[in-house]
């Protein structure tokens, strides 16, 4: 199992062997934790019972397939996106990529996460129209006057939250909403636009450049502005329920008819960041907090510059990304774009080669571990075999990774070693019948 092959839109199929059959007991090892969820505290999730059932956020097994695309740009962009439900009970997450917008903007791009909450309704609404509502303001054009982009970035945020108010009026409801990442990438300038705790990472010379910040209630100048507003921040979310305190949507927090929408307990305004182009920048990623909530800016900059120097494909880079957040705990939505400049990191024979004699390695070390736990007696679980390993040292893991990003390939040795052993036993079991 090479990491230098093709992505799959579907988790392998021992991956989901793995789930079915041991599940209870690999749960810990994986999970490690309950965290993420940006969003609003289900009915009951915090504690208040309705007829004695308390309504869970989470599956009982996690939803692994994957939705991927990929794209590129004549001016030299290319991209891919890897989007995944997970443990939650729906998912709520929503992407535009357009690597071209046509026109006199055809040497711009432009993209997008939308992690909604509360339901997927505000997310699915904004992918389709926000774009539009900013490039309706007249104030993008390929002259590129960056505070002109930038207040045409702001005023479409502000129309579409005005646009999605006028919805909920008119269809009657008031829960819901979504954070945004995104980015818009000129010629000469990345615009980075966040509002809420998605986020956006520029990888340049190696390194992170810039990072959006989050936008929590816990902040200082977030949650001064939503006491302003009347409202309370408790269990670091916005009057206890709320866990941002940007978002489109969410009208219940933006009630305060004395105050602008910028004053609002919940605030519409996104925070845009403007960085020079460089011949040096590599890539960006922009993910929803289901990422984040598990690896760093800085573990996710070397973990995806190490896997574009073993894959070719870009979609099987997200995927890994999502199979790493996956296995170090995340149990949110999970959704994540990949921008690649000319200067991104190229696929190396020798990261290949130590790629591969590092799996090898691996299905050794896994082969070692089950012979030593099967002279013991029964044939020892995975989650046995995956202690053992994470106590032994192992040379040449991806950076930013860890034992974890290469949970696949060990699970793979793993039942290649059950089977092996199965048909070691029949094969004497035969052997005696027949004397």
């Amino acid at each position: 199992m090479r990491t230098s092959r093709k992505g799959s839109v579907e988790m392998p199929a021992f991956v989901r062997q793995l789930v079915k059959e041991t599940e209870k007991r690999v749960t810990s090892f994986f999970k490690g934790g309950r965290g993420g969820g940006g969003g609003e505290l289900a009915e009951g999730e915090d504690g208040a019972e309705e007829e004695g059932v308390i309504p869970s956020p989470y599956l009982e097994r996690p939803v692994l397939d994957k939705y991927m695309e990929e794209g590129c740009a004549s001016w030299g962009l290319t991209y891919a996106l890897a989007s995944m439900q997970g443990w939650r009970a729906h998912m709520e997450d929503f992407h535009n990529c357009f690597p071209q917008l046509g026109g006199e903007l055809s040497h711009w791009g432009f993209f997008a996460v939308y992690d909604g909450h509360a339901g997927s309704t505000v997310a699915q609404h904004c992918s389709r129209n926000l774009l539009d509502h900013i490039l309706g303001t007249g104030k993008i054009r390929a002259d590129e006057d960056v505070d002109q982009v930038n207040e045409g970035i702001r005023e479409g945020f502000f129309l579409m939250d005005k646009h999605l108010h006028s919805m909920a009026c008119r269809e009657g409801w008031e829960r819901g909403g979504t954070t945004v990442v995104s980015t818009m990438i000129t010629p000469h300038h990345i615009y980075f636009v966040n509002c809420g705790d998605s986020r956006a990472m520029l990888c340049r010379s190696g390194r992170v450049a810039f990072s959006t910040e989050d936008h929590k209630p816990f902040s200082p100048g977030e949650k001064e502005r939503i006491e302003n507003a009347g409202g309370s921040v408790t269990l670091q979310r916005v009057n206890g329920s709320l866990a941002v305190s940007r978002a489109l949507g969410d009208f219940s927090y933006k009630a305060a008819e004395w105050r602008s929408a910028t004053e609002q307990m919940v605030s519409p305004e996104p925070e845009i960041s403007t960085v020079e182009r460089s011949p040096a920048d590599e890539f960006i990623v922009l993910a929803c907090d289901g990422v984040w909530d598990t690896v760093s800016n800085e573990e996710l900059c070397a973990f995806v510059r190490s896997r574009l120097q073993v894959c070719t494909d870009l979609r099987d880079v997200c995927s890994q990304v999502i199979d790493l957040c996956l296995y170090k705990g995340s149990l949110d939505n999970i959704s994540i774009i990949l921008v690649c400049f000319p200067g991104a990191p190229q696929l190396s024979p020798e990261a290949l080669h130590q790629e591969a004699e590092l799996e090898d390695l691996l299905e050794s070390k896994v082969a070692e571990i089950f012979e030593e736990l099967s002279g013991r007696g029964d044939e020892p679980d995975l989650l046995s075999v995956l202690t053992v390993l994470a106590s032994t040292v192992i040379p040449g893991l991806p950076p930013g990774g860890g034992l974890q990003s290469k949970r696949n390939c060990i699970i793979s040795a793993y039942y290649q070693q059950k089977e092996a052993r199965k048909s070691r036993l029949s094969q004497e079991l035969g052997s005696v019948d027949s004397t």
